[in-house]
This record gives C-alpha cells, structure tokens and sequence, in this order.
C-alpha cells in the first residue's frame, strides 16, 4: 500500500508546479488529500453545470437567476452551504428534498447543496487539510455510498406523472447521455480512494458496511 502512495502522490501534485511554504506542515496524505478535495469541488461544479442544462426550467424558478450566479453562490459559502430557500437544509435532508413531491423550488438546487454539503462534511468542512488533521474512514466510505443511492434515485425515482425529478441519462425513455455516470463515478471513486488512505494512514479497517441497497441516503456517522 506504501507502494501505492509513493506512485501516486508525484502524479497528483504534478499539475501543482511544486510544494508550497504551506505544505511544510503536510504530510504526504494530507498532499493527498487536497488534490482529492479538489477534484471532486470540479467534478461537482462540472455535475451542476449539465444537470442546469438539462434541466433549464428549476434555473426559472428563481427569477433572473442564472448558473454562474447558482455556483457563485456555493462558492461564496466556503464551508457549510446554509439558504434560506431551502429551509437550511443540507446534506442528505437537502438530497431528499430533490425528491420531495411538496418542494417546488430548484431541485438543482437542492441536488446541488446537499451533494456539496456532505462531501465538505467528509472532509471536516475544510478546504485543505494540515499535519494535524484526521480524516474518519467511515465517513467518506458512507459518502461514496450516498452518491451510489444518489445515482439510483436519479434513474428510478419518478413523480406522481411518471416523470423524473430530474432529467440526467435518459431522455423520453431512451438513454442518451453517459456522462452524468461518468462524473457520478469519478466522485464515489475519490470518496472510496481516500477513505482506504485515510483508514491505512492509522491502521483502521474501513468495512464498507453501508451498501445502496437501502436505497436511502445515510446520515454521515459524525
């Protein structure tokens, strides 16, 4: 596993131009782990961007609304994503509300808050991480579950009329588009690569007891 470390590590800083003064006080997993935090923030950013374009009209419930100004406002919130419009929910309970029948606002939206929310939570609200934090296995393992159950309510859950909450892959009842899948399973695949480097880093067994055959969101267990 140390093997697997010291391959990986040259590869991920490589698109940084060198160390920092900062990163003196990183260990190489914490090097890690930012490169990892910031693959998924794009890979999320990216996910936004096509569920918008597939979904033109949760944009048009918020008047002159537009998807720069939606991604503006989750990066002007640089830890916990707390909007008024969706009651401060977050984390799975914002994820839920993408697929509440009573919630007419931007399901995009709500998609988008709880995704972010819980990946941040994953990584203890922290932009970077520094030689003294601790990143709990488990609880990146249950978030790259989450994004499993996320997937599965996309393609199967429907509204009341037979139509998805939200268009991703399929398309009038034909699959169209791959991409959504791609991005999804780029992100459980971060999720599940630093739950095992943060659980080998102090010898702790990640079991991966959680499956998406519940078919529900798990709270993360902080």
């Amino acid at each position: 596993m140390r093997l697997f470390y010291a391959l990986l590590l040259p590869l991920l800083l490589g698109a940084c131009g060198g160390y920092e003064i900062k990163n003196l006080v990183k260990s190489d997993i914490d090097l890690v782990a930012d490169e990892f935090i910031d693959e998924t923030r794009a890979a999320v950013q990216e996910l936004i961007v096509k569920l918008y374009r597939r979904n033109p009209r949760e944009l048009q419930k918020i008047p002159g609304m537009t998807v720069e100004g939606r991604l503006a406002q989750l990066r002007v919130n640089r830890y916990e994503l707390n909007f008024a419009e969706l009651d401060g929910k977050q984390d799975v309970d914002a994820l839920n509300l993408a697929f509440d029948d009573s919630f007419d606002g931007d399901r995009v939206f709500a998609l988008a808050v709880g995704l972010g929310s819980m990946l941040r939570e994953a990584y203890q609200y922290k932009p970077e991480m520094y030689f003294t934090d601790r990143l709990d296995p488990e609880v990146l393992m249950t978030s790259a579950r989450n994004v499993e159950v996320l997937v599965w309510k996309l393609k199967n859950k429907r509204k009341p009329d037979g139509e998805h909450y939200l268009i991703t892959h399929e398309y009038q009842g034909r699959i169209d588009n791959l991409s959504f899948e791609r991005l999804f399973g780029r992100i459980i695949i971060l999720q599940e690569m630093m739950a095992r480097i943060a659980g080998d880093s102090d010898h702790r067994a990640v079991t991966g007891a959680v499956h998406a055959v519940s078919k529900v969101f798990i709270p993360l267990p902080i």
